[in-house]
Parts: C-alpha cells; sequence; structure tokens
C-alpha cells in the first residue's frame, strides 16, 4: 500500500504544478506586418509609437481591460489597442501591457504594424485604424499534446459550452468587456474549462461570427486534443481540462440556458451560467462525488508511478554490467608518454583548470587527448577518481567520451576522445575566429549543450550536477558539434535528491549561481544559471565579467537586462549573426534570461529549456531581474578564473 508520505507528495506536485501554471504570465507568439511599411528610428512615426505605447496603461480609471488610443496626425498616427483578459486583474493587466509593448518593440523593430499576444493581454499597433473593425487574418493557434480518451464524446461537450459561451459574451456583453467563460462535465472523472472574447468595441454580430470562425478552426489545429486555443485580433478563445482562468471578483452576469443538445451525459453543469431551478440534492451529490473521485485518481496515479518506478530500477540493476568499470579503462603510463611523445610542447593542446592537455595517438592509430594532472593541483584523488566514475558510466553524443586513465608514479592522467576544434571559447571571445561561428552553427552548439545537460540532470541512470559549466569547459568536434568536459567538480545525486550543500566552493567567476556562492548550495537549478550564461556569451561574443560599458559598470547580465527592458536588446547581439534570424535570437536570449533568474525555483529545468529551445508552440514566461554578479571582496575587476571564496583567492 502507498504510505500516506508519498500520496501527500504526490498531491502537493499537483497542487504546484496548478498553482505555477496560475502565477507566470506568458508570451505566446507575435506578427510583424510588413503590409503597411516599415519606418526608421526617431522619425515621427517612431516618436508617435514611443509616446502612445509610455501611456497606453497609465489610465488608472480604465479598470475593464481595455485600452484604444491614437496619436499623432495625418500618415504619422499610431492607433493601438490594448486587451486584456476578461478574469485579469487590473494591475495585473496594466503589468502584461508593459511587459508586452517592451517585447513586441523588440521583435518588430521598424514595422509600422505589428501584433502581439500574452497569456494575459494582448496588444497590437498600426498607421491604420483597428477601432470597430473585426479582423480575422493574422490568427495563431496552440494546443494541448494529449488526446481526448474520447474524441467524439469530447467534441460534442466542447461544443456545446462553446456555443454556450459565444451566447453568453455576444448577448450580454457591454462596450466594456464581452467576455465569457465556464465549465462543464465531460465525465464523472473530467472537466473541459472554456473561455471565450472578443475585443468590446466589436458589435454584437461581429464578435459573434468572428468566435464561430475562430472556433471552426479547431479540426484544422486541436481536433481531438485535451486543449487548444486560437487567438485572434479581434476575438480569441481557450480550453482545457483544468481551470485557467480566476473569475474570482470578476462580475460576468448569467447566461441564457443553451440550447438543447443530443448528448449520452447527463444536462452540463458550469461554473459561471445560472444555477436556478437545480436541485439541493444535486449540489450535494456533485460535491461529494468529485473529490471522492480525484482523490482515488490520485491513488491511482501514485501506485502506477511508484511501480514504474520499481520496474526501472529493476532495468536498471539488471543492465548495470552494460556500464563500463573503470579497471577496464586503467592505461599503463609508459603507453600514454609514447602516444604524447614524452609530453612534447609541439603536442600540447592547452592550459585546463588543474593541468596542461596534450594530443596523442595510442597504437591502434586513434587520436586522443589526455589530461595531466598538477602534482600541486586541487583536484586530488577523490576529484580524480570522482571523474572517472561518472565520465566512465556516462554515453551520450554531447559529452566527451572518456578513452582510459592512469594512477601511477604519482601521475593522474585522464585519456579523452580527442576533439579538433578545441573550446567554445577559443572562438566566441576571438574577434577573428567568431566570424566562423554563424547562427546556424551557434543554434546547434546552444541546442547541443542543453541535450548534454538534460542527460546529466535526467535521462542518464545518475543524476549529475556539473557545478563547472563554461566556454572552456564545451568542445567542438570537426562538425561543430558541441561536447561537455571536465567533470572534475561533478557531484551525483542520490535518488529524489533535489540539492546539496558544500562548504568548500570551488568554480569559476560569472558562472556560478549566487546560492552556491554565498550557502554553497547546489542543484541542477545551478547548472541552468551556467547554461543561461553560456547562452547570452554565445549570442553577444561577451565574457560575462565585470567591465566598463561607457558610464555603467557592471556584468553581461546586467547589461543584457538593461537592454532587455528599454527594447535595445540588438545592441547587444553579434553583428556577424543580428542579421539572420533575429526573431529566434531574441527568443533565445529570452530563454537565456529565465535561466539566470535569481530565485532558484523561477529557472526552468533543462526538460523545459530543451522543450523550449526547440518548439516555438511552447510560450515564454516572464523573466525576472537576473541575479547579478558580485565583487569579490580581494579582488577589483573579476575575471573568469578558478577561485576559493573563503580566500577570494585565484587558484588558476
Amino acid at each position: 500500500m502507498v504510505s500516506r508520505m508519498t500520496l501527500f507528495l504526490c498531491m502537493l506536485v499537483m497542487l504546484v504544478t496548478i498553482s505555477q501554471s496560475y502565477a507566470q504570465v506568458s508570451f505566446l507568439g507575435s506578427f510583424c506586418i510588413d503590409d503597411n511599411g516599415n519606418y526608421t528610428a526617431n522619425s515621427t512615426y517612431h516618436n508617435n509609437l514611443n509616446a502612445l505605447l509610455s501611456n497606453l496603461s497609465s489610465n488608472t480609471d480604465i479598470d475593464y481591460g481595455f485600452y484604444n488610443f491614437s496619436y499623432g496626425q495625418d500618415s504619422s498616427t499610431v492607433n493601438a489597442i490594448g486587451l486584456c483578459r476578461g478574469d485579469v486583474k487590473p494591475d495585473a493587466c496594466r503589468r502584461c501591457l508593459n511587459d508586452s509593448k517592451v517585447l513586441l518593440t523588440q521583435l518588430c523593430p521598424n514595422q509600422k504594424e505589428a501584433i502581439g499576444w500574452y497569456d494575459q493581454c494582448m496588444l497590437r499597433y498600426s498607421n491604420r485604424s483597428l477601432f470597430n473593425t473585426m479582423e480575422t487574418s493574422h490568427s495563431f493557434a496552440l494546443w494541448n499534446p494529449g488526446n481526448a480518451s474520447d474524441i467524439d464524446q469530447f467534441n460534442l461537450v466542447l461544443g456545446n459550452l462553446l456555443d454556450s459561451l459565444i451566447g453568453q459574451a455576444t448577448t450580454l456583453g457591454d462596450s466594456q468587456r464581452k467576455f465569457a467563460a465556464a465549465n462543464v462535465s465531460e465525465s464523472v472523472f473530467q472537466t473541459i474549462y472554456g473561455l471565450v472574447q472578443c475585443t468590446p468595441d466589436l458589435s454584437e454580430q461581429d464578435c459573434s461570427e468572428c468566435l464561430t470562425g475562430a472556433i471552426s478552426e479547431i479540426p484544422q489545429c486541436c481536433d481531438g486534443k485535451r486543449g487548444g486555443r486560437i487567438l485572434r485580433p479581434s476575438c480569441n478563445f481557450r480550453y482545457e481540462i483544468y481551470r485557467f482562468y480566476d473569475l474570482t471578483d470578476v462580475k460576468i452576469p448569467p447566461a441564457p440556458a443553451p440550447a438543447p443538445k443530443v448528448s449520452v451525459l447527463p444536462p452540463l453543469s458550469t461554473d459561471t451560467l445560472s444555477t436556478e431551478g437545480k436541485s439541493n440534492t444535486s449540489v450535494t451529490v456533485i460535491e461529494i462525488v468529485v473529490p471522492i473521485a480525484f482523490f482515488i485518481l490520485v491513488i491511482l496515479m501514485c501506485i502506477y508511478l511508484r511501480r514504474q518506478s520499481r520496474k526501472q530500477i529493476k532495468v536498471q540493476v539488471e543492465n548495470d554490467d552494460e556500464i563500463r568499470s573503470s579497471e577496464t579503462l586503467q592505461l599503463d603510463f609508459s603507453t600514454i608518454m609514447t602516444a604524447t611523445n614524452n609530453f612534447s610542447d609541439a603536442n600540447r593542446l592547452g592550459q585546463g583548470g588543474f593541468g596542461p592537455v596534450y594530443k596523442g595517438k595510442l597504437s591502434n592509430g586513434q587520436d586522443v587527448a589526455v589530461k595531466r594532472l598538477c602534482k600541486n593541483s586541487l583536484q586530488g584523488d577523490i576529484e580524480f577518481k570522482n571523474e572517472v566514475m561518472l565520465v566512465a558510466k556516462l554515453q551520450h553524443r554531447n559529452l566527451v567520451k572518456l578513452i582510459g586513465f592512469c594512477l601511477e608514479r604519482r601521475e593522474r592522467l585522464l585519456v579523452y576522445e580527442f576533439v579538433p576544434n578545441k573550446s567554445l571559447d577559443f572562438f566566441i571571445f576571438d574577434e577573428v575566429k567568431r566570424a566562423q561561428l554563424d547562427w546556424e552553427k551557434r543554434h546547434k552548439i546552444i541546442g547541443g549543450i542543453a541535450r548534454g545537460l538534460l542527460y546529466l540532470h535526467q535521462d542518464s541512470r545518475l543524476t549529475i550536477i556539473h557545478r563547472d559549466l563554461k566556454a572552456s569547459n564545451i568542445l567542438l568536434d570537426a562538425e561543430m558539434c558541441s561536447k561537455i568536459s571536465d567533470f572534475g567538480m561533478a557531484r551525483l545525486f542520490e535518488v529524489d535528491q533535489t540539492q546539496d550543500n558544500t562548504s568548500r566552493v570551488v568554480g569559476t567567476y560569472g558562472y556560478m549561481a549566487p546560492e552556491y556562492v554565498f550557502r554553497g548550495q547546489f542543484s541542477v537549478k545551478s547548472d541552468v544559471y551556467s547554461f543561461g550564461v553560456l547562452v547570452l556569451e554565445i549570442v553577444t561574443d561577451q565574457k560575462n565579467s565585470w567591465a566598463c560599458r561607457g558610464e555603467n559598470e557592471g556584468d553581461l547580465l546586467t547589461y543584457t537586462w538593461q537592454n532587455w527592458r528599454e527594447g535595445t536588446v540588438s545592441n547587444i547581439i553579434d553583428p556577424t549573426i543580428i542579421d539572420s534570424s533575429r526573431n529566434e535570437i531574441m527568443r533565445f536570449i529570452h530563454i537565456a534570461l529565465l535561466c539566470v533568474q535569481e530565485k532558484v525555483t523561477d529557472r526552468p529545468t533543462m526538460a523545459s529549456v530543451v522543450l523550449m529551445l526547440s518548439s516555438y508552440s511552447v510560450s515564454l514566461p516572464l523573466p525576472s531581474k537576473p541575479a547579478f554578479s558580485v565583487r569579490s571582496r580581494n579582488v577589483s575587476v573579476i575575471q573568469s578564473e578558478e577561485y576559493d571564496p573563503v580566500s577570494g583567492n585565484s587558484i588558476n
């Protein structure tokens, strides 16, 4: 039988997941429309646009979430509409519009017409009139990847719900709000939640026509899916199998009862439709049955997950002989001496954090890279054995493969596969060589690092925290495929362990998360922070170190955040790639800022990062202010170097 603690944890995870879906305001998508021409920087239209957007949500008397303004004259007139979801409170509405205007002008830097959607609001502007006009072009669709168990029944119930909501939004809506939300029970175990909305300036007929047309697109985008949404400039709708809206303190008049339709289910019940005529007995039955059914479902899910976990552990034990034993990797010192020509300077590839690296060739003709640890290196026998045992068990195309090792004559040697294109920092921090990395290559490198980290954190048999992810530890093979290297500082987590503490914090300035620097706490989110820094370095070709930029002094995160908030983020992008896929680069910067947030729980997991990097259908939450690097008490300008924060001294 499942323990009470297991049940409690399962339910807690579900509640946290649901609560997080309410707490984040997410960017969904945008269109930069070229039909009406472009404007130039500091032109009259540009100045009018800035003036309008700066005052768009300043009118606090408007508390129903619809802003429609014009600014300027003749051909330089700017018209704008801001629409918040009908259940969003005024303060949250204004915050969403303020964030939207920053991002939209970044994504569409010179188009006279643009439209952008967030989860809680929509913003559009143009040099043509937008008011009292229904528009259906430039629509945007999103859907839940899960499928309904009974598609026909699901579609029938969903159709009834959306039809009822259209009637409610159009007939009961007014010039302030044309919005409706409700839920229906599709079965004993599942409820469908729906929401529809039009811009309030539309007529009843136009609103109905817009929503009907949008809903008719369900078969093309979301047929049989457990959730979906279509956003148009003049209207939008959404449905899910979980509550995604909050009707607290939102006054929505009751809707008339919908026309009866053929259904194999009992009459539909909604959370916003009139409840007159329903018996108290029915309400009592629902209140009792639904919680009990939900609780039973949670129990069944937890039992299933626990059994699956046991099966996975059993499979891992049975396949443990597939993991290479470290003893089978041990090489003689004489073999390595011969391979490297007695560690000749001609074969020296570079200097790592714990010693030099040499190129070698084994007797079978295989090229290798030999890491020779310094005798006075801070990586002692514990770290050395740690790296051997960890790397020997890791097999992934985005991790450097360990060929062998040697522990002989006070020598500690690690033999890796040879990666011909050196490390990432060799390219991005060199004014000449960085030109060899176009955006396609950088995109590939970032994706490879993300997949390598995901393997370490989740997909391997072990959960491993790298703790020293930086540009010099990312190697590039002949095809510019990125490979994570140097596992001397890595830590192995036990099953269900989420974080650990250490009194010996060793790492690299600029890449370490603040909770690790100040409190010695590290987790998978520490690596996520380092990944975010890496992405910004790859996009900007700048190190995350303290430097003077004009009259301001600050690190790369400070500089990026300032430009992000001011809508000038293109200033930080490497000029050689800025004319490539601008929207994609902006999305990667957005993801990087999510990774370097100060609050650990706000950072995404690498599983989420990989999904966000590869799928544009995944909406991105707004980043909060990043955790900026801090000065050491004994160092005036911080460069990227190994250090011990207890003494503040470099250990390179």
